[in-house]
């Protein structure tokens, strides 16, 4: 019996120690963002909470307030644990937003392209190539220098360098599905278009979208912890991954390796088990591998 892609991408999963890991090790870390205030130690966002003389503590060390560093403390007197919690939250927060947008965005703009064709077709695909050709990181740079520092300005400039990547996915999905006989049947009912478009066309060009997006998202916190640690992303007030790892660069030549290392760890557990997620989603729902 032909299984569902849901089922295969279990089934794959049950095969896989790796990715059995990288499923818990995703679950974990979702767990974390969710209820990183009531799980963490310290609150990194309130300054009273935060003391000078607890700055820069190795690993195990005990706070003014009696609490225990269990991964030291940065160069603000902030627990590092806490600002790890709080800093995958702004990540995954980051990602997942910035993710969703472009998606929505790149998709409309695909679907549009594909199905009225003609000169918008050529107009739309055109401002996509011209956005596909410069890199990632130069845009997000740029607009960021212009709209300086937030957690919103971060999300538009992580949207308007990841759409392109879903309107050529979703148009080039679209143009077959276009030529296939339930879209003319359906054009030869007098269906309205937008009908045609979101009930009948969008829904067989998902799957494909939905693993670009899970690389994407994977991406997506990639370059804002690189945008954070350049000092354009998030202000310092907002413990991202990025700024975490940023707080310790000048301290790991004196031996405070702790500062730095501890959110690296956590920003590469999190890409990896995102990237295995989309591997084995990537299988689940290529209909070549189907049994």
């Amino acid at each position: 019996m032909e299984q569902t892609p849901f089922r295969r991408f279990l089934s794959d999963y049950c095969e896989s120690r790796l990715a059995v890991g990288a499923l818990i090790v995703l679950v974990v870390i979702l767990f974390i963002a969710v209820f990183a205030p009531l799980i963490s130690p310290q609150d990194p966002y309130d300054l009273r909470q935060l003391d000078v003389m607890d700055a820069r503590l190795e690993p195990g060390a005990s706070l003014g307030n009696g609490t225990i560093a269990r991964l030291g403390t940065d160069d603000q007197g902030r627990d590092m644990l806490s600002g790890i919690f709080y800093g995958v939250r702004i990540s995954l927060f980051v990602g997942f937003s910035a993710t969703l947008l472009a998606l929505l965005l790149g998709a409309t703009v695909g679907m549009t392209a594909a199905y009225v064709g003609g000169r918008t077709d050529s107009l739309l695909m055109r401002i996509a190539d011209i956005q596909l050709s410069f890199p990632p990181i130069l845009i997000a740079l740029i607009l960021l220098a212009l709209l300086g520092q937030g957690l919103g300005k971060i999300i538009a400039a992580l949207v308007t360098v990841q759409w392109a990547y879903y309107a050529r996915t979703i148009r080039g999905a679209a143009l077959v599905e276009r030529r296939k006989e339930y879209i003319e049947a359906a054009q030869v009912l007098a269906l309205p278009a937008s009908r045609i478009v979101f009930r009948h066309l969008l829904p067989n060009c998902l799957p494909p979208l939905i693993v670009i997006a899970t690389v994407q998202m994977a991406s997506a916190i990639t370059l804002e912890a690189t945008l954070s640690f350049l000092g354009l992303g998030l202000p310092i007030t907002e413990p991202s991954l990025g700024l975490l790892i940023a707080n310790g660069f000048n301290y790991l030549l004196s031996g405070k390796y702790w500062i730095s290392m501890y959110p690296g760890l956590a920003l590469l557990m999190m890409i990896v088990a995102i990237n295995l997620v989309a591997d084995q989603l990537r299988d689940a729902l290529n209909p070549r591998l189907q049994k």
